[in-house]
C-alpha cells in the first residue's frame, strides 16, 4: 500500500512539473523586495506558485498564500548586485509580480568632479550609482544639445571615473551628462563650461562642386532645404559630390551657415 502511494505521489509530481510555468525576472538589487499576487491553482487545490529561487537558491519565504513577499534582504546583496528571480508555478494559472521595476537599474548618480583635460578629454567622477546604465555625453552647439558620445556606467557603489574624447569648438563650450532609466525621464548632471582658445573655423567654397574644406578639423552637420540631415561627422573636409544641386545648411564649429551645391 505504501509503495502504491509513493508511485502515485511521484506520478502527480511529474505531471505537475511537466505542465508548470516559470516566470524569470532579472535585474539589479535596489534595496527593495518583490511582492507577488498568488492565485489558487486551476485544480482548486493549493496556490499557483510552488517554488521561488533567487540566484539559484530556493527561498524560505512563505509562498502558500494569496500574496507573498520575496525577501531579498536576507541574501546580503549590495546595491547594484545582479539578481535573478525564478517563480515556478503550476499550469493554467499565472502569478503576478506587482513591482518588477524595483530590479530595474535606476539613475541615481551624483557628479563629484567634471573637467576638460588638456588633450580634450572630458573626465568625470561619480558616486551613488545603482545599476549599470549608459552615460550619454552632450555638447551645446548650434542652438541645441548634441549627443557626442556614450560611456557605459559601472552601476555599483563607490566612486567611479569615466572619460571620453570630445571636440570643443572655438569660444565658450558647454557639456553635460545624462542617463535615462526605466522611468524614461532623463537625469542630468550639472553643466560644465569650458573656454577654448582655438581660433574660429572657416570653410570654403560657398559654391561647391565636390568638396568642402575647413580651416581645421571640426564637428559638422549638413541639412537639406527640408531640414533632413544628409551628412555629419568630424574632419577638415567633407565630400559632397553625391548631393543634389541646391542650397544646404551647414553647421560647423560654433557657426551656422549655408552653401550652394553646383
Amino acid at each position: 500500500m505504501m509503495r502504491k502511494f509513493f508511485v502515485f505521489s511521484l506520478f502527480i509530481s511529474l505531471i505537475t512539473n511537466l505542465f508548470a510555468g516559470d516566470i524569470v525576472i532579472e535585474g539589479v538589487y535596489q534595496g527593495k523586495n518583490l511582492y507577488v499576487m498568488n492565485p489558487f491553482a486551476s485544480s482548486g487545490i493549493g496556490f499557483c506558485v510552488y517554488e521561488v529561487r533567487v540566484n539559484g537558491q530556493v527561498t524560505t519565504d512563505e509562498i502558500n498564500s494569496s500574496a507573498f513577499e520575496i525577501d531579498l534582504s536576507v541574501y546580503q546583496f549590495k546595491i547594484g548586485d545582479k539578481v535573478k528571480v525564478e517563480i515556478k508555478h503550476k499550469d493554467n494559472c499565472t502569478p503576478k509580480v506587482l513591482n518588477p521595476e524595483v530590479l530595474k537599474p535606476k539613475s541615481t548618480f551624483k557628479i563629484l568632479t567634471m573637467t576638460i583635460e588638456n588633450d580634450n578629454t572630458l573626465k568625470w567622477v561619480t558616486t551613488n550609482e545603482a545599476g549599470s546604465l549608459p552615460y550619454i555625453v552632450e555638447q551645446y552647439r548650434w542652438n541645441k544639445w548634441v549627443k557626442v558620445g556614450t560611456v557605459e556606467g559601472k552601476g555599483t557603489p563607490g566612486t567611479h571615473t569615466y572619460s571620453i574624447q570630445v571636440h570643443p569648438h572655438s569660444g565658450m563650450n558647454k557639456f553635460r551628462i545624462k542617463q535615462i532609466d526605466y522611468t524614461k525621464q532623463p537625469h542630468y548632471s550639472q553643466e560644465l563650461t569650458y573656454r577654448s582658445k582655438k581660433p574660429p573655423v572657416t570653410f570654403s567654397p560657398k559654391k561647391v562642386e565636390n568638396e568642402i574644406k575647413f580651416s581645421r578639423p571640426t564637428l559638422y552637420e549638413i541639412y537639406d532645404y527640408y531640414g533632413n540631415i544628409v551628412k555629419k561627422g568630424f574632419g577638415d573636409k567633407v565630400d559632397v559630390s553625391g548631393l543634389k544641386k541646391g542650397e544646404y545648411f551647414l553647421n560647423y564649429d560654433n557657426q551656422m551657415d549655408t552653401f550652394k551645391k553646383k
